[in-house]
């Protein structure tokens, strides 16, 4: 009768430990992938995208002054 309540215990827990375990993977695969080689590369892109509004603000509200 022990090792009955013993194996009921241990097939409750294991399925969260398990989900744990992936989670805990999957969190430090994003902490590990957040920079590297691509960051340089996504920096630039975002820098671009900020100087091209920013220049097409700067041409309407010179057009707007005229």
């Amino acid at each position: 009768m022990a090792t009955l309540l013993r194996m009921d215990y241990v097939s409750a827990i294991v399925p969260p430990l398990v989900m744990a375990v992936f989670f805990i993977g999957l969190i430090v695969t994003i902490i590990k992938n957040q920079g590297g080689a691509n960051k340089a590369k996504e920096d630039a892109a975002v820098d671009a995208a900020f100087a091209r509004a920013e220049a097409a603000a700067r041409q309407s509200s010179a057009t707007e002054d005229r």
